[in-house]
């Protein structure tokens, strides 16, 4: 059976959850499934009306069907409810390019996961623009990641049931201004800049896709810049979820980026900085492709 691909979609009646089918098509959730109108209320129904969507995806019914290119698609969860949870320096050969940059050579795997936040209005959609910031940051930067959805709340979650907890998977991108995040001392300035994190374009639930081994990677302007598996994760999704609940509770809807892998461009040589009318396109396997461009 297919992947169930959700997603949040927008016309001139609004925005609300739908399902993304075959043919370029979209089941218009809000109505066949009036109560489950956007994704956080899709979310909070649980596995109860998870399955009842999958019913109504094999079998549309009439007047539920719009054409793709008819809406607008929006990020999965257009304004977390909270700020976006983030994991830093989480693929060993990305902490290696990172260290190169400072003159460090011996680079040691991180003993925890390294977590930050983005602010959750810098979420948005897919082929929305991404400003260059220009006077504010000299140094854009892109970072594909593999994000989780967060379905069922929790604290203290063990290791051995945290994708228990996890809804489904997505993509981010973590555009980050480079001298930011060094000048400030910690990295919520460099990477809460507006518009800052596009997200998409689906969400895949997790009893369809196993996150552990994907590919995972990013083209600039059609150049491949970063390729890797998320099965070279340092902490994988199940460890980084047991680290953040300890006495912190996860929440429905909230949304953990799980860090990116090498090839980042301030780590190039000679470093590559973003400029306006950059394409970034972003690829996680049996997830699809997310595309934004710099804009001024």
């Amino acid at each position: 059976m297919a992947a169930l691909k959700l997603i949040t979609f927008a016309d001139a009646e609004g925005s609300r959850a739908g399902v993304l089918l075959d043919g370029g098509r979209v089941l218009d959730l809000g109505a066949a499934m009036p109560p489950a109108r956007d994704m956080l209320a899709l979310i909070d129904g649980g596995p109860g009306v998870l399955a009842a969507v999958r019913t109504l995806a094999a079998n549309p019914p009439a007047g539920t069907v719009l054409p793709l290119a008819s809406v607008a698609l929006q990020a999965p969860i257009p304004r977390p409810r909270r700020n976006v949870f983030c994991v830093g320096r989480n693929y060993m050969d990305h902490v290696a390019e990172g260290d190169r940059t400072r003159g460090i050579t011996q680079s040691e795997v991180p003993k925890f996961p390294q977590f930050f936040t983005k602010a959750a209005d810098t979420v948005i959609a897919p082929g929305a623009p991404v400003p260059s910031h220009k006077g504010v940051t000299e140094w854009l930067d892109y970072e594909v990641e593999l994000v989780a959805v967060i379905g069922t709340a929790g604290r203290d979650i063990p290791k051995d049931k945290a994708l228990d907890h996890v809804y489904g998977w997505t993509i981010g991108n973590d555009v980050t201004g480079r001298e930011l995040q060094r000048r400030h001392g910690q990295w919520f300035k460099g990477k809460s800049l507006d518009r800052s994190c596009p997200m998409g374009p689906v969400i895949v639930p997790r009893e369809d896709l196993d996150a552990s081994d994907l590919a995972i990677g990013l083209k600039l302007n059609g150049e491949q810049r970063q390729a890797s598996r998320t099965s070279k994760m340092i902490f994988d999704v199940k460890e980084i979820i047991h680290q953040l609940s300890a006495g912190f509770t996860l929440l429905p809807g909230d949304v953990i980026m799980t860090g990116t892998p090498e090839g980042v461009g301030y780590a190039m040589v000679p470093p590559q900085t973003m400029k306006t009318g950059d394409v970034m396109e972003l690829t996680i396997e049996g997830i699809g492709t997310l595309t934004n461009a710099i804009a001024d």
